[in-house]
């Protein structure tokens, strides 16, 4: 009874003061944005690798730009991305600018990218093993499976985990990426 008297008291007081008026921003995060979010996250990898054929690596890497801006958090602060094909001491990509090197090469702070998005992708599917969703932020992981030219598959565990901006569009805040143990 006491609780149902406070949140009553509560309500009363936003409304008198005005409060009870204002915009009122849901982050809440559904599996449906996650899936999305994977989705175009994948098909932006096939469309950097395809740009990098077809217009070479200057716009592959105004494309992957665009991409890095719209689908990761970097505006927010830190992203925690441990990219798949990487080595110390640049195993880590917490910046924007080591993230665009990863997907395109062609920084020489970044000497041993030559740009994963590059690799002549033509097809990009995620296989989530599960989805947690905790109200603002969500995570998910397991594979992604893609396709080379040749018709080669290749698989990598994925990690991913998400918040939305204030403008409500999902980010990723985590990407952890590597090769399967292969048990030799």
């Amino acid at each position: 009874m006491k609780k149902r008297v406070l949140v009553s008291a509560a309500l009363s007081l936003l409304a008198l003061s005005g409060a009870a008026s204002a915009t009122v921003v849901n982050r809440a995060i559904t599996e449906v944005d996650v899936l999305g979010a994977q989705a175009a996250w994948c098909q932006a990898l096939v469309d950097i690798s395809q740009t990098g054929e077809k217009s070479g690596q200057a716009a592959a890497k105004a494309l992957a730009e665009k991409v890095i801006d719209s689908a990761y958090g970097y505006q927010m602060g830190t992203v925690l991305f441990k990219p798949t094909l990487t080595v110390a001491p640049q195993t880590f990509r917490t910046t924007r600018a080591g993230a665009l090197a990863y997907f395109v090469g062609g920084d020489s702070n970044f000497p041993k990218d030559t740009g994963f998005a590059l690799k002549g992708w033509t097809r990009c599917e995620a296989k989530n093993a599960a989805v947690f969703i905790a109200g603002d932020s969500a995570s998910s992981m397991g594979n992604v499976m893609i396709t080379d030219k040749k018709g080669q598959v290749t698989r990598v565990d994925k990690t991913w985990s998400y918040v939305k901006d204030d403008a409500g569009k999902l980010r990723i805040v985590v990407h952890h990426s590597s090769l399967p143990y292969s048990g030799n």
